[in-house]
């Protein structure tokens, strides 16, 4: 192995193949920071140049978008509180409460060291494991699907422990709203008046209406309030304290990160919230979570970038997607004539290793492209409420536009701007309804198979010792913040 590593940096070094590492990075860059443009559209929109290119330098620049994608959609989430990528939406919560107060900088900077180590700890997990444990990942089925989205889901006690039956109930309407579109076993329809719910609610435009679009609504409807203006903003990045103090929280979402992103249909919408989960659950500052702690933003950037790593290791091991951009990236792999999975490695072994090595180099990249970009991208939060509201809103419509190519993606985001004002205005969270539209399908359609595999017998579930393990940590993970509140309230009483 360590022959190959050595080779597939040689190929790294190569003038061109920095090149191609370079400008998949920025594009990643730009392309995760624009709301709709998501890593999988990015790839996709990218192939196509490289027709005339070798195999390894086109693969090295799609792999290197992905990467810097999954941090590019943390710059908005952070400034103007719009996700750029789904896997964003965690860093919004904590992110944006900072830029409020002036510390744009800060956030983005540990946003980018938190991605950055997180991308750093995966790809050495990945090279070491990669075979190994993409065999486990290859036992799941539908029980055991079904017991990760059961746990992905737990996360909601600790998303809102403030009050946990506001969480419920906003989890119940993001299931409700996942039954929308045509049924995944019997195959008839359900709730769609229009051909366009005949895949579900889009994910993507509706997370833009709950994030940004009710933020712009919350702009206006706060007008003479603190969204007037605000404060001067700090130019100073993470001080090493405040690094060191999240770093076991930037190591726990790595790992967090790259397991969750080895499985099929997880990913890093899951990972970040899992791992947020997490932080707050174990952290001496929970209250601040949500009111702008950095510890939130490590949490869920080290996860997300991390679950790129993560999602590699069934492409490369199996020819398995991990991921919808992982899925794209098989597709370049065969334009260039190879089969991805376990011949991969015998066959072509330039790939696979030109890839870990890309990895490894690509991390004091995006942390120089990062770091020296924050005082620039954090200028926008001195953008004037009004300009910056229209400014959201414009880009919002644009991206939910550029989705579909119809009117129908803006009216999505739209309806979920205003659900999602609704439920800032009666104080309930909205996590839980981003993690339901999330995990609804997943959790129905393994469900629903597991019950057939059992010939209706949920007895199914604990008759598998990996859906059993996931099942009881899950009841673990959600007990848990519900029995730290009651002591905390016993002590304060």
């Amino acid at each position: 192995m360590l022959t190959n590593l050595v080779m597939g940096f040689q190929q790294i070094l190569h003038p061109g193949t920095l090149l191609a590492l370079l400008v998949g990075s920025i594009a990643g860059y730009f392309i995760g920071a624009m709301p709709g443009l998501t890593p999988t559209i990015g790839i996709a929109l990218l192939i196509p140049f490289t027709y005339g290119m070798s195999p390894v330098p086109s693969i090295v620049m799609l792999v290197s978008l992905y990467m810097a994608a999954e941090y590019g959609g943390g710059i908005t989430a952070i400034l103007v509180n719009t996700p750029g990528t789904p896997a964003a939406a965690a860093t919004a919560l904590d992110g944006y409460p900072l830029a409020k107060q002036g510390k744009a900088t800060k956030a983005l900077g540990m946003s980018i060291m938190a991605s950055g180590i997180g991308t750093f700890i995966s790809t050495i997990l990945m090279i070491l494991f990669a075979l190994p444990l993409a065999s486990v990942a290859l036992k799941f089925g539908a029980p055991e699907y079904f017991a990760l989205s059961i746990f992905g889901l737990s996360v909601v006690a600790g998303l809102s422990s403030d009050n946990i039956i506001k969480g419920l109930l906003v989890v119940a309407f993001g299931l409700l709203l996942t039954t929308i579109g045509i049924d995944p076993i019997a195959g008839t329809f359900r709730y769609t008046f229009t051909c366009n719910l005949m895949e579900g609610i889009p994910f993507t435009q509706a997370m833009i209406g709950l994030f940004a679009i009710s933020e712009v609504f919350n702009m206006i409807a706060n007008k003479d309030s603190t969204y007037n203006e605000i404060e001067k903003l700090e130019g100073k990045l993470p001080t090493f304290g405040e690094v060191s103090r999240s770093l076991f929280t930037i190591v726990r979402g790595s790992v967090i990160g790259f397991i969750i992103g080895m499985l099929p249909a997880a990913g890093a919408n899951v990972a970040c919230w899992v791992s947020y989960n997490e932080a707050k659950r174990t952290s001496k500052n929970k209250e601040n979570f949500g009111k702008g702690e950095l510890e939130g933003i490590a949490a869920a950037e080290s996860a997300n970038n991390s679950a790129v790593c993560g999602a590699m290791v069934p492409l490369l091991t199996l020819g398995i997607p991990g991921s919808s951009s992982t899925a794209v990236l098989i597709g370049a792999l065969m334009l260039h004539g190879m089969q991805p999975g376990p011949l991969l490695f015998d066959q072509n072994p330039e790939i696979p290793f030109s890839i870990f090595a890309s990895l490894l180099i690509a991390v004091p990249l995006m942390l120089a492209i990062g770091l020296c970009g924050t005082r620039i991208f954090s200028l926008v939060t001195l953008i004037p409420t009004n300009i910056l509201a229209a400014m959201v809103l414009g880009t919002c419509i644009l991206g939910a536009y550029a989705l579909s190519n119809s009117m129908f993606g803006i009216w999505i985001a739209i309806i979920f701007g205003v659900i999602g004002f609704f439920l800032r205005m009666f104080k309930f969270p909205i996590a839980p309804m981003v993690l339901a539209l999330v995990l609804g399908n997943m959790a129905e359609s393994n469900y629903r198979v597991a019950m057939l595999m059992g010939e209706g017998n949920p007895m199914v579930f604990l008759t598998r010792p990996l859906s059993v393990a996931i099942l009881i940590l899950t009841l673990i993970l959600f007990c848990a913040p519900i029995i730290q509140s009651k002591i905390l309230s016993k002590r304060r009483g």
